[in-house]
């Protein structure tokens, strides 16, 4: 008998009574899992949406393999505890007071609301709980799990591991992980690999998500090699810290993955009475392909995920001047500046380093965030003015985590920054890292930043974070919570953030960490978009920005149009071409306008009006990668609107050889019986192209473009009559 957790007959979670199943539907997904005789939680089913009818049998624990690995490791369980002969990666890992570490968690009870779950475990003698908590996205299907640990003992004890959950997919020899991997201005480097007996580890130790991994995955079957068909499981864990996602296959091929914060020098001291909750781990399956997994992630991204969901605000043209006067700021630089971004049609205007303190290079000012008298000898508020009466709003970088040895802050709190005593500061980039976790810091670092924007009619905050941690001691806390650090600087940061948006709800925040070091699931919940790359070579960012747009909305993701021959590779490219590379995602100009001809701002005031009448699209819409930079000389994407009544495709071209013609491109995601009128936005197509033809013939008989040369690129729209 199927029980319906609600009054409503659509409700997306269920609970059998008699075969003590529970069933979450969304989108085009079912997820399944059941309570066995032992009273585990165990996966019964990932994938495809089942009829609403369909049944599933209960829960039956695994045999085992032989002595050497008991049923415990080849169960598929939800959550796992590190007790008995488990093997596998425990979801929690405690040690109490008296040293004991074996922890048994069984199922007890649950409570549905909704489109939620929670269900609550017990250690089989001490008063440890564990809730396990499930929500569902009803449109795409993607779900959200986490864990509430609690200690109801009379004694705090430590935890030693913690993960969010863990994904169960059935046995099979054909997987393939995909996952991201990348450097500081090499971000976004897409990887795949077959899964194998044994385990792959993704991970970040910096103490914040770290560009060299992603805190992202997706695992498909060898068979699927279009980008738009097959079997997907994908998920993404929401930490902006230290993380840990552990993608395993058991003696008995079944594949799991788990997710947390990292364990790696992990500890946190849970008293009695506290609770510990872990960030999200979200999940979910397409059956269209790679493809098909992340634009629902973009569409949940967009909808249920970043601040004013499912309405956030169309990412507005920017202008930033750091390439254009780098420290050198001051108020008459800027306005002129100003001038001739608003000329091109741009809607924010973006003060970058070296507004504050004695911040005359990266050597001094971190921490003082007072306006410097010098080069603002009235404050702000003359270039504000100035801005606005441009038509244009007013954002300014801050870098608020940080600290420079010389600096006010520093000389007068060499305590507030991550250390060991009696060890060595280490300084990247001239600067430390000021201890977050500490109380007094969150509460100085909140103060400043609600003064700034109190005081200044500012509508965007670019938050940097140009290092990552060395020698992450707490002294000032008693040794057992000293490594409680990695959690509560992540906890603070996110508080910060959340109070800054309550107090300024109109202040949109960019996330950046030295380019794309700083991009997760749980820092776009409180921001608006992120840095993806300090590298904005137009042709970089097209490996760039594939990999990128794999985990996260083209909504999100800024690419700037710079000078050129960029410091990355010293390459020249076209002012048209760098356009249509950062019209893909959320268009911003990094230039010095200064050095700009007339005609560069003819073509650039061209192309923005261009971009505008494609943003939305671009922005919200379904992307679909038709060629990857990552498997020849030619780089095609195109991007649909939600009512299918716009498309636009860009094509890039690395080198002609041998008289050979572009490949043929052949659209995706269009109404087949629609008929789409073709227009330019630069460049060429074949001379018997039709004006205007159905959205089948789009698709199916595509369309020749006309690219030839070294580094060229072109764009068209497509429109529904």
């Amino acid at each position: 008998m199927l029980l319906f957790c609600s009054q409503y007959a659509d409700a997306a979670a269920h609970f059998d009574t008699q075969s003590r199943v529970f069933r979450l539907d969304g989108g085009d997904s079912t997820y399944a899992f059941g309570i066995n005789a032992q009273d585990e939680i165990q996966t019964l089913y990932w994938g495809k949406r089942l009829p609403d009818n369909q049944q599933f049998p209960a829960a039956q624990a695994s045999s085992g393999v032989a002595s050497f690995d008991m049923p415990v490791n080849t169960t598929p369980q939800e959550y796992t505890g590190w007790g008995g002969a488990l093997y596998v990666e425990p979801d929690l890992k405690i040690t109490f007071p008296d040293g004991n570490r074996d922890l048994v968690l069984k199922y007890v009870s649950h409570n549905i609301e909704g489109d939620q779950i929670h269900v609550l475990m017990k250690d089989i003698s001490r008063d440890v709980y564990v809730t396990l908590q499930y929500r569902m996205d009803e449109q795409t299907g993607i779900l959200r799990r986490s864990a509430d640990i609690e200690n109801r003992t009379h004694q705090p004890f430590t935890i030693e591991q913690v993960a969010s959950g863990t994904w169960n997919l059935p046995r099979g020899t054909d997987y393939r992980l995909h996952y991201v991997t990348g450097r500081w201005a090499a971000e976004g480097s897409l990887q795949e690999q077959p899964i194998h007996g044994g385990k792959t580890v993704l991970e970040s130790r910096r103490g914040t998500t770290g560009a060299e991994n992603n805190p992202w995955f997706m695992i498909d079957r060898t068979s699927s090699n279009d980008q738009d068909q097959g079997s997907v499981w994908f998920g993404a864990l929401g930490w902006s810290g230290s993380w840990k996602i552990s993608v395993e296959q058991n003696v008995l091929k079944d594949i799991r993955v788990t997710g947390g914060p990292n364990s790696f020098d992990f500890a946190y001291f849970l008293k009695s009475g506290e609770h510990f909750q872990t960030p999200y781990f979200y999940g979910g399956y397409s059956d269209q392909g790679l493809g098909g997994a992340s634009r629902l992630l973009h569409r949940f991204e967009v909808d249920s995920l970043l601040p004013h969901a499912p309405s956030p605000r169309l990412r507005p043209v920017l202008y930033n001047s750091w390439e254009a006067t780098t420290f050198n700021v001051n108020e008459a630089s800027q306005m002129m500046l100003a001038e001739k971004a608003a000329s091109l049609g741009v809607e924010r205007f973006v003060m970058d380093d070296g507004w504050f303190g004695e911040r005359k290079n990266d050597h001094a000012g971190l921490g003082d965030w007072y306006v410097n008298p010098q080069k603002f000898p009235h404050g702000l508020k003359p270039l504000i003015d100035k801005v606005h009466s441009l038509h244009m709003d007013f954002g300014l970088w801050v870098e608020p985590e940080m600290v420079n040895p010389d600096s006010d802050l520093y000389r007068k709190h060499p305590d507030w920054v991550l250390n060991f005593p009696g060890r060595p500061r280490t300084e990247g980039r001239n600067q430390l890292v000021l201890n977050l976790a500490r109380p007094d810091v969150h509460d100085y670092v909140l103060q400043w930043l609600d003064k700034l924007l109190r005081d200044n009619d500012i509508s965007f905050l670019k938050w940097d974070y140009n290092r990552n941690w060395a020698e992450p001691g707490w002294p000032s806390v008693p040794i057992e919570q000293q490594k409680n650090v990695y959690v509560d600087f992540t906890r603070n940061f996110y508080d910060i953030l959340a109070q800054l948006r309550q107090k300024h709800p109109n202040v949109e925040i960019e996330s950046c960490s030295g380019g794309g070091g700083r991009v997760d699931l749980g820092v776009m919940a409180l921001t608006d978009e992120v840095w993806t790359s300090d590298n904005t070579d137009a042709y970089d960012r097209l490996f760039i920005q594939d990999g990128f747009t794999y985990a996260y909305t083209p909504a999100v993701m800024m690419a700037w149009v710079t000078d050129s021959p960029t410091w990355v590779n010293h390459r020249s490219l076209s002012l048209e071409y760098r356009f249509l590379s950062s019209m893909q995602g959320s268009l911003g100009i990094g230039a010095d306008l200064n050095k700009w001809t007339p005609e560069d701002f003819a073509t650039a005031k061209r192309m923005i009006a261009d971009y505008k009448s494609i943003r939305e699209t671009v922005q919200r819409g379904s992307l679909y990668r038709l060629m990857s930079p990552r498997e020849g000389e030619q780089s095609v994407t195109e991007s649909v609107s939600r009512d299918r009544k716009q498309a636009v495709a860009f094509a890039f071209l690395h080198s002609s050889s041998e008289n050979y013609p572009f490949p043929r491109v052949y659209l995706r995601g269009l109404d087949e019986n629609a008929t789409y009128s073709l227009h330019l936005l630069t460049g060429k197509v074949a001379k018997n192209t039709p004006a205007a033809a159905t959205g089948a013939y789009w698709m199916h008989h595509g369309f020749d473009v006309d690219l030839r040369g070294d580094f060229q690129a072109m764009a068209v729209t497509l429109e529904r009559q």
